[in-house]
């Protein structure tokens, strides 16, 4: 069993759709922090920092146990964007991405003791289509708050996959987690069958 640091539904969702065997405890890290440290770097850069640190959080607690961390970051026409803080921030968003290509990048990284023993990004770029006010007001009654927790504004398991006209990467990506990676590294560690 690992420990996965996070309270991500999407994540809980990914490993328990995979078989893996996990406990969820959400990290408690200073993301905004971290990222001002980082100021200047690739967003790939500090969405690795980020899923680093949340596992690296917990690796105290759980001795001998492999603990994951992950992170999404998305961008957009050069400008990065976090959660919104509110439903009007969620709205300025959208108008923001409208017509605009969104660059995900989600990151996980597994921690065991004191060490980063795994780390993987990966990239997915999704074309936002042309979004109305009133699509947005729409969208953001039937989806908020569920998407507020949600960098990019969206779930593309739910109502958030009527924002875009194409998406190029895999699902998982967009889901949050680099889980084809991960697998992969959980069986090399033994974690999973091979």
């Amino acid at each position: 069993m690992i420990i996965l640091a996070s309270k991500s539904a999407s994540r809980a969702a990914m490993l328990d759709a995979a078989g893996v065997a996990y406990e969820a405890v959400p990290a408690n890290v200073d993301e905004r922090g971290i990222e001002a440290g980082l100021a200047g770097q690739s967003c790939e850069d500090i969405a690795l920092a980020l899923a680093k640190a949340k596992a690296a959080a917990l690796t105290n607690a759980y001795p001998g146990t492999l603990v994951l961390g992950s992170d999404s970051l998305v961008s957009v026409a050069g400008q990065r964007f976090d959660k919104p803080a509110n439903r009007a921030a969620a709205a300025e968003h959208l108008r923001y991405f409208s017509g605009k290509t969104m660059h995900l990048h989600s990151a996980g990284a597994l921690a065991r003791d004191d060490a980063i023993v795994w780390q993987h990004a990966a990239l997915a770029t999704l074309q936002v289509r042309a979004l109305s006010d009133e699509f947005i007001h729409a969208y953001l009654d039937a989806e908020w708050p569920e998407v507020s927790h949600c960098v990019g504004v969206f779930r593309i398991e739910a109502m958030g996959v009527q924002l875009f006209d194409a998406v190029d990467g895999d699902q998982f990506t967009v889901l949050g987690m680099p889980l084809l990676p991960l697998l992969g590294a959980l069986r090399d560690a033994g974690e999973l069958r091979a």
